[in-house]
């Protein structure tokens, strides 16, 4: 099997932009992607493109790949659109290392993005709910707040979790986010804050709930051959995994668990030849704080039931055991659904290389993405390395 490498990474800023379009969004987080390259990649070296969008809004619902790479100057270059509702862009990744590994590309381009905030809010939620199960869930009226609010509700019943320990989740990720420049809610709160927040769909508040943000993010893979001619200061893919789930919560053997989270990350585990202890870092999918919970038990950081406690140990702080979300995650950096997954990627880029700023941890080699589409029904898991194999 080829080897894929990460080469390049970028974003725009997350947030609400109601001058830009989803085109203008793009192009600056191809740009970014583009220039954040050691050596110089010509853009007509990619070979295949897959963009990430659910198309919030139905303002391109057809062909909007295209609509995009042909605005950066990829005339020409196949591109193939993914809807896997958030986790969209994750999935584009793994469909773009997929291609490298089979040798139908060399170079590729992975990327997503969304505009949410150029509507009314009864709009959006429509828009958001689309990706839930329609029939009994959707069209009964429950929301992805609402949820959610299940998952933790049963947490919390059946493993003691506080709301003290949900809120440590808004907490760290908003500390994390404030130092990060292109975050949508780039501000500090304190842990009363979030304990104390407006209820949402109880016992979810304001706090536990990402915003829905504008933005884009773009990531740049190529073979081994076309890596070394770049850099040499290498990032290799060394895992990737992705599983289906119920899309409906009713229909799922546990209301506590997401099930696909655990067959992804086996998969990605299992590519890359390492366990759960091995990850210095990671990027996991906190659209709401019970999810982030949900992700450490799913992805073996911890024993099922014991998130709460293991995040009020402060094992993910910047200065824990195993940092997470250390760009704000979609708590604070923003949750444009279609770019969030390789959103996720551009923090380990940066991470790994040094680059990350104010909010730079020294010593990481490996670390670790975590993309959910819905509450469940898809989840991409991918693991990063420093060097060459």
């Amino acid at each position: 099997m080829r080897e894929v490498y990460l080469v390049g990474a970028g974003q725009s800023d997350f947030g609400s932009f109601p001058t830009e379009s989803y085109r203008s969004l793009f192009k600056t987080a191809f740009e970014h992607a583009l220039d954040s390259t050691d050596g110089e990649l010509d853009r007509r070296r990619i070979d295949e493109a897959y963009i990430g969008t659910l198309g919030v809004g139905g303002r391109q619902l057809g062909l909007v790949g295209p609509s995009v790479t042909e605005h950066v100057g990829l005339d020409g270059t196949s591109c193939t659109r993914i809807e896997n509702a958030c986790a969209a862009s994750g999935v584009a990744l793994r469909q773009a290392i997929l291609a490298i590994r089979a040798g139908a590309a060399d170079t590729a381009l992975a990327g997503g993005v969304e505009v949410m905030n150029d509507m009314s809010s009864d709009r959006t939620r429509f828009w958001l709910g689309v990706s839930g199960e329609t029939e009994w869930e959707r069209m009964a009226g429950t929301t992805f707040a609402g949820v959610y609010a299940q998952m933790a509700d049963a947490h919390m019943g059946e493993h003691g979790t506080t709301r003290e320990q949900l809120s440590h989740v808004a907490y760290k990720n908003h500390a994390n986010g404030a130092k990060n420049p292109h975050a949508h809610l780039g501000f500090e709160c304190s842990l009363e804050d979030a304990i104390e927040g407006t209820t949402v769909a109880d016992p979810l508040n304001l706090y536990d709930c990402c915003p829905t943000s504008d933005g884009a993010s773009a990531v740049l893979l190529a073979s081994r051959e076309v890596a070394e001619e770049l850099t040499d200061n290498p990032i290799r893919v060394t895992g990737s995994g992705q599983a289906s789930g119920r899309v409906g919560l009713f229909q799922r053997p546990t209301l506590t668990g997401i099930p696909a989270t655990e067959k992804a990350a086996e998969q990605a585990y299992e590519e890359a030849d390492c366990s759960p202890e091995d990850i210095d870092f990671a990027e996991v999918h906190d659209c709401f704080s019970i999810a982030e919970l949900l992700a450490y038990e799913g992805l073996g950081f911890c024993e099922e039931g014991e998130a709460g406690p293991y995040i009020e140990s402060g094992a993910t702080m910047p200065d824990g055991e195993r940092p997470v979300n250390l760009s704000g995650g979609l708590k604070s950096k923003g949750h444009p659904i279609g770019a969030t997954g390789t959103g996720q990627v551009v923090e380990i880029y940066k991470q790994l290389r040094g680059e990350a700023g104010d909010r730079q941890v020294d010593g990481l080699s490996r670390g670790l993405t975590h993309n959910v589409g819905g509450s469940g029904g898809s989840v991409a898991v991918h693991v990063f390395e420093e060097g060459w194999a």
